[in-house]
């Protein structure tokens, strides 16, 4: 097998070495399900990263990193008697099938919005029969460690999938209009009742983005990205002046900014 050629098959046996009790590595014999944790969210970023800045090259390389840490936890669930790849790789065909009848059977699903609307009702079904709960909460099973931002997201995407939802993105953009003023109505006063006014504005604007068609999480990280870009260009300034950051006014720094987005137009 070592010296077959590169295969999902390979793959696993590569697993199965790594953990091979006599013989295998003793960084990952030592893991378990719960510790691989951040470096599958690692892995899952740095995919993120390798697409938006197309990078395919790298994201060969990314996704195969990805792929491993299904293979590691298929791995642990195989030894502890849980489940395999096998069955994972079952299980998602099963879903994918089942959540595709306008593909794989006899449904006349057309519009993306009823695509959508049954997508959404398989996966309430799937909640309800896990839990074995058909009263389950819609808002139940959400991940408690999704980005802040994800996570409002999908909050605001099953509550409008049974109509708790803005029906037109004007009353979405009064809302933030609202909670803005009651942001500036605190500014000056009590702290708590601030970060529970900012909090409800950021929740609102992540409602804008979605009424928007738009992913909140991946606006974010395009907003950071190009604001870091825009400060080198501050910083290459401040150092082309001779200057610290210290030496210089805020109305210069703010002239180096607005040279450098000029540039970025020219």
């Amino acid at each position: 097998m070592l010296n077959d050629k590169p295969s999902l098959a390979k793959l696993r046996w590569i697993m199965a070495e790594l953990r091979n009790p006599d013989t295998g590595c003793p960084w990952d014999l030592k893991q378990t399900f719960a510790s691989i944790i951040p470096h599958t969210i690692e892995e899952a970023y740095e995919v993120a990263d390798a697409i938006e800045r197309e990078d395919f090259s790298e994201l060969e390389k990314e996704l195969g990193d990805l792929l491993f840490q299904v293979v590691f936890y298929s791995q642990l669930g195989a030894e502890e008697k849980r489940f395999d790849f096998d069955s994972v790789v079952s299980a998602v065909c099963e879903k994918l099938i089942r959540r595709h009848p306008h593909v794989f059977a006899n449904s006349d699903l057309q519009s993306d919005a009823e695509i959508k609307a049954n997508w959404e009702n398989e996966k309430s079904k799937e909640r309800q029969a896990k839990n074995n709960d058909t009263n389950l909460s819609v808002l139940a099973d959400i991940p408690r460690n999704l980005p802040a931002l994800s996570q409002a997201a999908k909050i605001q995407k099953r509550c409008a999938h049974v109509g708790f939802d803005w029906h037109n993105i004007d009353d979405v953009v009064a809302k933030v209009e609202e909670e803005l003023r009651e942001v500036k109505a605190e500014l000056h006063h009590d702290d708590q009742a601030l970060a529970a006014e900012l909090g409800d504005l950021m929740f609102a604007v992540v409602n804008l983005c979605r009424h928007a068609k738009q992913d909140p999480e991946s606006l974010l990280r395009q907003a950071n990205q190009k604001f870091s870009q825009r400060f080198n260009g501050v910083e290459a300034q401040v150092q082309q002046a001779n200057k610290s950051f210290q030496q210089h006014t805020l109305a210069e720094l703010e002239t180096y900014w607005q040279q450098v987005k000029a540039a970025e137009k020219s």
